[in-house]
């Protein structure tokens, strides 16, 4: 299987989390479409079905490859929990 290359991953786990916190600011079709967008193309990426398990295969990729750990797991917020994000 192919690896995702680290720079292309980077950029979408920074666009799935700007989409998500412009989402949860102001709810509107445009970026409900490109969070969807994202999401679907995130998930492809890392071989998975959802996109928890795909933003936490990206994280560990990230890490792998010489990225930041997270300094602690984040907090459960709106029933989701463990996604990182490292960007």
């Amino acid at each position: 299987m192919l690896e995702p290359d680290p720079k292309v991953v980077r950029e979408l786990l920074t666009r799935y989390a700007s989409l998500r916190i412009a989402h949860a600011e102001r709810q509107r079709p445009a970026t409900a479409r490109e969070l969807a967008d994202v999401s679907y193309t995130l998930c492809v990426m890392m071989a998975t079905t959802g996109v928890h398990e795909a933003v936490a295969k990206a994280d560990a990729l990230l890490l792998a490859k010489g990225g930041t750990a997270p300094q602690a797991p984040p907090a459960e917020v709106n029933g989701e929990s463990g996604l990182s994000l490292a960007v």
